[in-house]
């Protein structure tokens, strides 16, 4: 179970800020076993992978999904947080409660989403920024007092053909380092994902390289805004090949590459690591993040927040239809048990061949 504090009633939650508070929650999402499930897909993103599987992207549909995720049965023995989109933390459970107060209920911190999206970067073709920093303050206070009680801000870099820039780099990392230091004074633990895009035909090298300077941008960013490093979480990458490159690196290569690049990169006071599974099939995320974790001499502790490697599978059973919620509820405690176990190091494909077979098939 997650620490009192963060299991408090509303009252408190809509009180002044506590540094204990936050170091608790920051326990909490890296509780050993466990990982964080990110549930914040905006409306552009749910609607189009709603649409992959002919599911009408409603608001109810929505909540529906989202209910599904977080009532399967013991989800908080493996997942630590929730990652929301502003629409549900808003809504509730079937029962009435608000689904912040239901995840405490379960033993899950809830988190929020807090940028806006992306815009083009002034600069190299293909580059981005992201927006959300007008009326921050002000939305971080109306979330806390929601039940929030960690906050996310992700921003996107290209690696390869000059990519990224130095100004691109800078730009998002002072975004970081902004809402970083804006979430904490409003109580909120940050979780901060530079996101190193897996599009492109980039090599292992180049994505470490690249990955290394972005890392190294946003940790200066952060240093020079006073950002706590003990009251924050880093979200980032493995270190892959790019999706359409010709030489895939193996595993233990991705495992190399990816420690040396956190090596150094991210400062010893930061307590954890979360990776993104960044467009990796959910085998793939899976059986990496173990390699990673069985491997990491390093002074963070290292999970995972997955987003569609959690939830490709649970998604597609489910279907948009009421009789498949247990089978689809079923698909994501495996994959949240496997993940959980690769960050123990303790993962093997041989459990996803004997398991597998054994799910309940999707009615249509």
């Amino acid at each position: 179970m997650i620490p009192s504090s963060i299991n408090s009633s509303d009252s408190r939650a809509a009180g002044a800020p506590s540094i204990a508070d936050m170091q608790e929650a920051v326990s909490a999402l890296l509780a050993n076993g466990k990982g964080i499930l990110a549930a914040d897909e905006s409306l552009p993103s749910i609607d189009r992978l709603f649409a992959l599987h002919h599911i009408e992207s409603t608001e109810e549909n929505r909540r529906m999904y989202r209910t599904l995720l977080f009532s399967s049965p013991e989800l908080g023995r493996r997942i630590s947080g929730v990652i929301l989109f502003e629409e549900t933390l808003r809504q509730r459970m079937n029962d009435g409660t608000p689904v912040p107060m239901y995840l405490r209920r379960c033993g899950m911190v809830p988190g929020i989403k807090v940028d806006r999206g992306l815009l083009p970067f002034t600069g190299m073709d293909g580059e981005q920024r992201t927006e959300g920093l007008g009326g921050l303050l002000e939305r971080l206070e109306e979330y806390r007092r929601s039940g929030a009680r960690f906050t996310k801000w992700r921003s996107v870099l290209r690696v390869g053909n000059g990519l990224p820039s130095d100004a691109c780099i800078r730009e998002n990392a002072v975004g970081l380092a902004s809402f970083a230091l804006w979430s904490q004074e409003a109580g909120l633990v940050p979780l901060v994902e530079p996101e190193v895009l897996m599009d492109g035909d980039h090599s292992l090298e180049e994505c470490e390289a690249g990955t290394t300077r972005v890392l190294k941008g946003v940790f200066a960013a952060l240093a020079e805004r006073g950002v706590n490093l003990q009251r924050l979480i880093l979200k980032t990458g493995m270190v892959v090949s790019g999706r359409t490159c010709l030489n895939q690196a193996s595993d233990l290569l991705v495992t190399e590459a990816t420690l040396r690049c956190l090596g150094r990169s991210v400062p010893a006071a930061v307590p954890g690591i979360v990776f993104l599974s960044g467009g990796q099939g959910e085998v793939e995320a899976t059986r990496r993040l173990d390699g990673i974790c069985r491997a990491n001499t390093g002074p963070w502790k290292l999970t995972f927040s997955f987003g569609r490697a959690l939830q490709s599978t649970a998604m597609r059973v489910w279907g948009g239809r009421q009789e498949n919620i247990a089978a689809a509820q079923q698909a994501l405690l495996l994959r949240a048990d496997w993940n959980g176990l690769a960050t123990e190091g303790r993962y093997s494909t041989l459990m996803e061949r004997e398991r597998l077979g054994s799910l309940p098939s999707r009615k249509h």
